[in-house]
């Protein structure tokens, strides 16, 4: 079995699919679950003077997001930060910066902060047709059951998935935990792949494949209602990977009873969370209130848990959310079918429909 022939440019892959991935991004959560030196960036005394001296700044200037990265000037962390892009492509695939006294800041200081931090990694694109800049991961009260309706709307368990669009990194910070559940899990979809590969050659194939996909209504004006992506997908030596939420390959239906799962498919993706799940695979991260979590949204699929909320909404589960495009010369290079989803970052995201 072979990869396919990609025609992007002069390079063309002929290597084995079922070749094992190695690397540090080929984690086992076990192993490195302890160890977190190599994933928790700790923010000391100076760096968080820093950060107050940025947001007393774009405060005096009466500034609002988005601002540019010039305005929120980190001169030490700023080099720190800069490490974060090269730990997500050729590390682990994720980093957590933890230290911010997030009882200092009030909410609307939470998000300049966080915003700040972002836009030192890249330029953050819109989520949704709201056109958010920065998201509010929450529970709206919604159902995954409304076609339209993007898991972060509500508290239900999400299975282990990317981010719908192939934007470079998922950022998260944490406002507020919930009142009982909502644990935040990941897993190196590089060894799900392995693990494929070893127990179930025949869905790897499969995976390489094109699957069709629901919008769920943040098409782009002009674009079909559903697309069609592989699950998996190389380009020289790197594997990106596409897993999405189930919902997004069940509504899909709604187009076409052709567009629906074959057997085969559904076995694949079955496979992949059975294998995504299993304890001696996946990482669990402990969310703290003030932390920041960057993904590689190509390599590292994550969870989320059910929760229960408080009935409070000032105490309400509440994350931030940033979907960050890493400049040109800092990207991955995509497989063509990819690379035209990716056309998509490079145009601001998903384009606003609502009113945000």
């Amino acid at each position: 079995m072979e990869r396919a022939t990609n025609v992007m440019g002069e390079r063309r892959m002929t290597e084995p699919l079922l070749d094992k991935i190695a690397g540090p991004g080929a984690w086992v959560g076990p192993e490195i679950q302890d160890n977190t030196s190599e994933w928790i960036m700790y923010l000391g005394d100076a760096a968080v003077a820093e950060i107050d001296a940025a947001l007393r700044a774009v405060q005096a200037q009466g500034l609002s997001i988005p601002f540019k990265v010039e305005d929120f000037p980190l001169p030490t962390l700023a080099k720190e930060l800069d490490t974060i892009p090269t730990a997500l492509e050729d590390g682990l695939g994720f980093m957590l910066v933890r230290g911010l006294p997030r009882e200092r800041y009030t909410d609307e200081e939470r998000e300049l902060i966080y915003w700040g931090t972002g836009v030192h990694l890249g330029t953050p694109i819109s989520q949704n047709t709201r056109g958010h800049l920065l998201g509010h991961v929450r529970d709206e009260g919604k159902s995954f059951d409304d076609p339209t309706v993007r898991g972060y709307q509500t508290r239900s368990q999400m299975d282990f998935h990317a981010d719908q669009l192939p934007v470079d990194i998922l950022g998260l910070f944490c406002v507020r935990t919930a009142k009982s559940g909502g644990k935040s899990t990941m897993v190196s979809a590089l060894t799900v792949h392995n693990v494929l590969v070893e127990e179930r050659p025949d869905l790897v194939e499969i995976l390489h494949q094109p699957f069709s996909l629901d919008w769920r209504g943040e098409e782009p004006p002009g674009e079909r209602p559903w697309y069609s992506s592989p699950m998996f997908s190389y380009y020289g030596d790197k594997l990106t990977s596409r897993i999405t939420s189930r919902q997004y390959f069940e509504s899909v239906v709604g187009y076409g009873s052709e567009l629906g799962l074959s057997d085969k498919q559904r076995e694949a993706l079955d496979m992949v969370q059975e294998v995504a799940n299993r304890p001696e695979l996946r990482l669990s991260m402990d969310f703290q209130e003030g932390d920041m979590q960057f993904l590689n949204n190509h390599a590292i699929l994550h969870a989320r848990d059910e929760y229960e909320d408080y009935d409070d909404p000032r105490l309400k589960r509440h994350l931030l959310r940033m979907w960050v495009a890493l400049p040109e010369d800092r990207r991955r290079e995509l497989s063509p079918e990819l690379a035209d989803r990716y056309r998509f970052v490079t145009m601001g995201g998903i384009p606003a429909k609502t009113a945000a």
